[in-house]
């Protein structure tokens, strides 16, 4: 552990049970010092591990302690829920304080296996005692094992890997535009522009942030990536007309829209981009970031509709909660791909892809894809019972465990009376869907639990 030289200073006595005031950036933060603490010379302080103090190293006694201590070190990018969590286990979080919550949030749709799950932590540990990571200068086994599965299990041919969604939708804008210019190298200026959809989110770097939709997300760093046109999501003909030979270099869609709102596509839909793709010679492009690898029941979300793209992007469950991106495409892309016009330096790494290893032969595990479905239609079907006469519940609706309850009203109220209450759950759209998105792994008991939450703090919205 590194020594907090750097953040604390002051005396720290070796012995004794006792609190000091120590500095912390601009402010002044108690920091408690026990008899069971090792005191290196340089003021580091370490604490003994357990399952309500494993985030308190620095000797902070509560929740309220550690969110004034951020406020001063950290850039105020996130709005956070008051809730420090501590650790986890299977489909349930505590925080600092020991208090229960269960988690139908699942890190905005990441830890698609819960919290410790024994299979995922023995490919961690165990690669992490042999090799974490050594660049893509080198060849390693782990890379190539999930590479193998992810083509034998999809549409694909080539895998290219990267740390995170929008990383993976940036290297498919430039994939794509490789390949126009691959495609015709007699053009001055092969087809360059892009196509996206309304609701859409497909991450926060500058290309994909270019293709998101929202414009809270964009209007403050414009001028983005240029040449991006928004079309209405599920609207046929405006994608027939807009999708243009030597214009349209690729169609970027999501099968079930996630962050826009719990959105899913129709086969005609996806069937049209398919086609108008073809006939302009653009590529189609799904982003699979959240709704792909199991979480609509199917293990693509795309094969829901028997149709698919050129290109998929892969990343939040991949690997169970480390940081890991994917990009598959088909044989005819990756050609136009040459050495050095891609790369990252952790990408692909031997601990991440053994992670992802172990979540991938998890998820596709003969039975575990029907059990997905199951209780993403028992999710419903609860939904339905308990909030389906309220007043304010516009439409219930999504596929497998990614599900969202529109309302007339914001829905942030309700949100946070369920984490009062030890229900953890996210909103969507404009602020006013409810989005649920639970690990895969949970059972029908806890949806129930969660549900009978969710129903007793309705009454949140009226009174705020």
């Amino acid at each position: 552990m590194n020594c907090l030289n750097s953040l604390i200073s002051g005396y720290v006595s070796p012995v004794g049970n006792h609190s000091q005031l120590f500095n912390v950036g601009k402010g002044r933060y108690p920091i408690r010092l026990q008899n069971s603490y090792k005191v290196c010379a340089s003021l580091s302080v370490e604490e003994p591990l357990t399952s309500t103090n494993s985030t308190n190293n620095l000797g902070f006694r509560n929740s309220e302690e550690i969110m004034a201590a951020e406020a001063n070190l950290l850039v105020g990018t996130y709005n956070r829920a008051a809730v420090v969590v501590a650790s986890g286990k299977g489909c349930t979080l505590y925080d600092v304080e020991g208090k229960e919550y269960l988690d139908m949030a699942s890190g905005i749709a990441v830890n698609a296996l819960g919290h410790g799950d024994e299979d995922w932590v023995n490919a961690v540990t165990q690669q992490a005692n042999i090799l974490t990571h050594v660049s893509n200068v080198y060849y390693s086994v782990p890379q190539l094992e999930l590479a193998k599965r992810l083509v034998d299990g999809s549409f694909a041919d080539r895998v290219f890997f990267c740390n995170s969604g929008t990383e993976a939708n940036e290297a498919a804008i430039k994939f794509a535009r490789k390949y126009q210019r691959f495609s015709h190298p007699d053009e001055k200026q092969p087809a360059a522009e892009f196509i996206s959809f309304t609701n859409s989110f497909h991450g926060r770097t500058m290309g994909a942030l270019a293709l998101t939709s929202k414009e809270q997300y964009r209007l403050p760093f414009e001028p983005v990536m240029p040449g991006v046109s928004f079309l209405e999501y599920g609207n046929i003909e405006a994608a027939k007309e807009a999708i243009q030979r030597g214009k349209t270099a690729a169609v970027f869609v999501e099968p079930i829209q996630g962050e826009g709102g719990i959105y899913s596509a129709t086969k005609e839909f996806l069937q049209s981009l398919r086609d108008a793709c073809d006939a302009a010679g653009s590529l189609l492009v799904f982003d699979e970031v959240q709704c792909g690898l199991g979480r609509a029941g199917y293990l693509w979300a795309h094969e829901i509709y028997g149709v698919f793209p050129d290109i998929m992007t892969l990343a939040k469950p991949l690997a169970g909660g480390l940081p890991i991106g994917a990009v598959l495409m088909t044989e005819k892309v990756a050609s136009a791909i040459n050495y050095g016009d891609h790369g990252s330096t952790f990408a692909g790494s031997p601990l991440v892809c053994n992670a992802a290893v172990a979540v991938f032969d998890k998820v596709t595990k003969p039975g575990f894809l029907a059990s997905v479905t199951k209780k993403g239609e028992y999710l419903k079907e609860l939904l339905l019972q308990k909030l389906g006469g309220n007043k304010h519940v516009k439409e219930i609706r999504g596929t497998g465990l990614i599900v969202g309850v529109e309302l007339d009203v914001s829905a942030s109220p309700l949100v946070d009376a369920c984490r009062n209450s030890g229900l953890l759950i996210l909103t969507a759209g404009k602020g006013n869907v409810v989005r649920i998105v639970p690990p895969l792994v949970i059972s029908e008991q806890e949806l129930e639990l969660g549900v009978n939450i969710l129903s007793k703090c309705m009454s949140a919205i009226d009174e705020s």
